[in-house]
């Protein structure tokens, strides 16, 4: 097969060199795909959320609404831009920023939404600024409850209880022993 055979020779040379290496994705953090997609759904209807809220935020005279409403719409894009970039392919950097917030560890998620949900509400405190950022806030949680950890097992459980327990009964018995005399 000669070089005029191969379909983009210098294209297929250039996308192998700058190929992502499975290596570098972010850590699992022990989320499960389900609780994956959970958070993913709850950051994009957080984000349509915010960004209606927003926007009827926006329709007043008063310029601490109409900031809070600004900074919702900004929340909302980000919101939409990391969780679901397909949504914005018009943009050219949206598949960087996704694979970017990726690589963020689920507290740093937590703080970013959560903190990002927040503002709006202490510049202007209203209905519409609590309801259309909670999921967003929501999101955030549920970031943050996955950054715990994973739950343990009854059995785990029911033997550091038991431990404890005769931990427990040994103080017990040895304080009742040393009074006796």
């Amino acid at each position: 097969m000669s070089a005029q055979d191969e379909p983009f020779p210098a294209a297929t040379a250039a996308t192998a060199a700058t190929a992502p290496e499975p290596a570098a994705t972010a850590p699992d953090e022990g989320m499960t795909w389900w609780y994956r997609w959970l958070c993913r759904i709850a950051g994009v209807i957080g984000g349509v959320s915010c960004a209606l809220a927003g926007l009827w935020n926006c329709v007043t005279i008063n310029p601490l609404n109409i900031a809070a409403g600004v900074w919702m719409m900004l929340n909302a894009f980000i919101l939409i831009l990391c969780e679901a970039p397909f949504c914005c392919q018009f943009i050219e950097f949206a598949n960087a920023v996704s694979a970017r917030a990726d690589r963020l560890r689920s507290w740093q998620k937590a703080a970013f939404y959560c903190g990002m949900a927040v503002f709006p509400v202490i510049l202007s405190l209203t209905l519409t600024t609590l309801f259309g950022n909670a999921i967003a806030f929501a999101t955030g949680v549920l970031y943050g409850l996955s950054a715990l950890g994973k739950k343990g097992d009854a059995i785990s459980y029911a033997r550091i209880h038991q431990q404890q327990k005769q931990m427990d009964e040994e103080k017990l018995t040895g304080t009742l022993e040393g009074q006796d005399l």
